[in-house]
Formats: C-alpha cells, structure tokens, sequence
C-alpha cells in the first residue's frame, strides 16, 4: 500500500495526485505540458519567467506564459533578485490574471544565474530572502493567489540554508516549499539527500515538496515513506516519458499498474509532442526543431541505429517524421534496464560562481548589481 497522502493545497487549489511538474527551461512549454497533462493528474509548471522580462513585456516572455484553455491551475514560476521588480511582476501576474499560482525560483545553480546572486544563491542573503517573499506574496494575496518557494539544500555543504530559508518563507506567508536536496554545487551531480528533504518537513507546518532523483512512481512513494513530505516534483525523470504521470498517479492511488511501451506506442507519442509543438509554435518548421532535443529521450535503451537517430533529430516536418518513425519496429518492448536510471543532464559537482564579496556579508539586504535577467527561460 502506498503512504497515506492526502490532495496537496494551494490556496484555493486542491492537486491530485500531489505531483508537480518541475519547471524546465526549453521542456515545460505548453506543448510538452499538455502532452504530460494527457497521461495524468497533477500540476504543470510552465518554464522560469523572469520578473524582469515580465514587467518590461518582452514578446518572448508573453509568449512563453500562454496556458491552454483547459490547463487549470495555471502554474507560472518567476526569478527574480529585486524584491519590488518581483512585487511588480506578481502584480502584473495578478491583475491580467495570466495565472493561479506562483512559485518563486531560488534553485537554478547555472552560473549566469549565480553569479548575480540569483537562484539557489540567493538564500543566502537571508534579509533579501525574506523582503523579496514577503513582497510576492504580498502582491499576490489580494487575488488569492497562492505562492510558493523552490530552492535547494545550499551553495555547498559549507553554506547550507534550506532550514532557515523554508521558515523564513513560511513566516513571509507561502503555502508551501520545494526543496531540491542537491547543493548548487552539486548541480545534477551524485544522489539527492533526502534525509535533508526529511528534516526542513519537520521544522515546517506548511506543506513540504521533495524534489531529486524520481525516476520511477514508486520513487515518489519511497520519497513519501522516507521524509514524509505532502508531494513531489519531478523534473528530469519525464523526458522521453511523459507516460511517467500515468503511472504516478496509479502509485498514488495503490494501483500496481505501470506503463511499458513498447516501441510503437512510443513513436505514436513522439507524434503526438511534435505536433502538439507544432501547434504551439505556429509552423512545422519551428515545433519539429524543438522536438528534436527530446529525441535521444524517448529512444534511450531502444535498438535503433544510429542512422536513423540521426535522422530523427534532423527532422523539419511531421511528413518528415511520420515516415522516419514508420521504419522503427513497432514491437520492440520497452527496454527495462533504464528503469530506474538517471535521465536529462548529468554532470559533476563544481565551482558556484558568486559576486564579490557574496558570502562575507549574510544580512545585507542590497539587490546585487546588474542581478535581474533580462531574458527568461533559464
């Protein structure tokens, strides 16, 4: 049987099963969002948009934000360095209603993002933590709208903050935290620490989200069983498999079912996210060139050459598509051995580059200069 959990709330939002769909620059468009949402319940998190961006209306940013007409609740996660260009965001957010929930990014660890102070180095800086939630959560209250916080462990394992950081953002009023048990050091790196996931569930009363290394559903009831969390976010475990919300909700429900395609079905869902990118973009030029990244994914343990791969991450139109899929082996079963396997990027453990000074000074509460991105996406 699985653990007992109950729906997750946000707000006036009751999510079930309790899973969340990691925000993911270049996946988590509307595309690859409504593909995930066809397999099963949850919430779908739209790509980092930032604040910056945002408010100044680049027409990139407003088209990254469009929602389909039945995606409910409207999941939009927002970076941002400055406490009032975020209340501004989360105002504009509000009054234009482009959506029902907000989450705030302070895990990204790519350098551009923490070189300025941002993302998972931010909670560092424990008073500008704490006044840029308070502000978001202060501009979204008037609608209700519920914000909520996604971080990691730390910098490093010498500067940790995800106890503090998580009681500081309840104190400021989110209704729940995420939290990534990797350091930013640590990037995709090793295995996640779910011990620490554990630990920030029982220093807080909101709701609690463990976020690393499901790969499988019943990795989601494992995370469950062992830190006790409300839910889980899954990120880099759906590439290739968007199947696997199917088979989380199955988990969730005590349902023992899990989903095995064999190679026709999965060519019949490569199909289905190209023209569902295809649509979203506006040609099929566009949405089969942003297909192609997701191709070694879906194929990855299958037997296809690498002729044909090659191909298929070429393509530039759905006829181009269905006639290359067309020539793999529609029974070739889903190769088991990557059950269980560490999908999307893998890297090593490295430097996380800082402003100047970033660490010597934990209180100071100074926007670091030149921190808001201009661009979103991640």
């Amino acid at each position: 049987m699985p653990p007992a959990v109950r729906p997750l709330t946000l707000g006036q939002h009751q999510v079930w099963p309790p899973v969340v769909l990691a925000p993911m620059a270049g996946i988590t468009n509307a595309a690859f969002r409504r593909l995930c949402r066809e397999q099963g319940g949850g919430l779908y998190v739209c790509e980092m948009i930032t604040t910056r961006a945002l408010v100044e209306r680049n027409p990139k940013t407003l088209r990254m934000i469009a929602f389909g007409a039945d995606e409910h609740p409207r999941s939009l996660q927002l970076y941002g360095t400055d406490p009032e260009i975020t209340a501004a965001a989360v105002r504009m957010v509000v009054e234009k209603d482009l959506a029902d929930h907000i989450d705030l990014n302070f895990g990204c660890p790519v350098p551009k993002v923490t070189r300025k102070g941002g993302g998972s180095a931010l909670p560092w800086r424990r008073r500008l933590f704490a006044r840029l939630v308070r502000a978001a959560v202060a501009a979204a209250a008037p609608a209700g709208v519920p914000v909520t916080v996604k971080m990691r462990k730390g910098i490093d394992d010498d500067h940790l903050t995800y106890v503090e950081a998580g009681l500081a953002a309840q104190d400021a009023g989110v209704a729940a935290v995420a939290l990534h048990g990797r350091t930013a050091a640590q990037r995709y790196s090793g295995t996640a620490d779910w011990d620490a996931i554990a630990t920030l569930k029982q220093a807080l009363d909101v709701p609690v989200l463990g976020n690393g290394d499901i790969w499988e559903a019943d990795d989601a009831l494992r995370m469950v069983a062992h830190t006790g969390v409300d839910g889980v976010v899954v990120g880099r475990g759906c590439l290739g498999r968007p199947w696997l919300f199917t088979d989380l909700a199955a988990a969730f429900e005590g349902r023992s079912e899990r989903r095995l395609p064999n190679l026709g079905e999965v060519a019949g869902t490569m199909r289905r996210h190209a023209e569902l990118l295809t649509e979203a973009f506006g040609t099929e030029r566009d949405g089969c060139t942003d297909f192609r990244k997701h191709v070694a994914w879906y194929l990855k343990g299958f037997p296809v050459g690498s002729e044909l791969r090659r191909s298929l991450a070429m393509v530039e139109s759905l006829a181009g598509l269905n006639d290359l899929l067309g020539k793999l082996d529609p029974a070739e079963p889903f190769p088991i051995s990557t059950l269980g396997q560490p999908r999307g990027r893998t890297n090593s453990p490295g430097k996380v580059f800082l402003p100047d000074g970033w660490l010597a000074d934990r209180d100071s509460d100074d926007v670091p200069a030149g921190a808001e991105l201009d661009d979103s996406g991640g």
